[in-house]
């Protein structure tokens, strides 16, 4: 097992922010486009995937609505 950042398995948790920069990437939007659906800032949407910030539960799912992922994605537990 990795070494847990804030409760969180640190393979998982690279996982999360190297997939999330990716998906917002390859769906076009800007992190301020991203950051109005989910209902936070832009600056937040990037401490996600640059710092060791998570996003909450209700916002974690909104990111994966608005990127059309699923979470398992998003954390790495699948490929797909």
């Amino acid at each position: 097992m990795g070494k847990l950042t804030n409760g969180y398995d640190n393979n998982m948790y690279e996982k999360f922010k190297k997939r999330l920069k990716e998906e917002i990437k390859l769906s076009g939007m800007t992190t301020k486009e991203l950051a109005e659906k989910v209902g936070v800032t832009d600056p937040m949407i990037t401490q996600y995937y640059t710092t060791d910030k998570l996003p909450s539960v209700p916002t974690f799912e909104k990111l994966c609505r608005a990127l059309d992922v699923s979470a398992d994605y998003l954390l790495g537990l699948t490929d797909e």
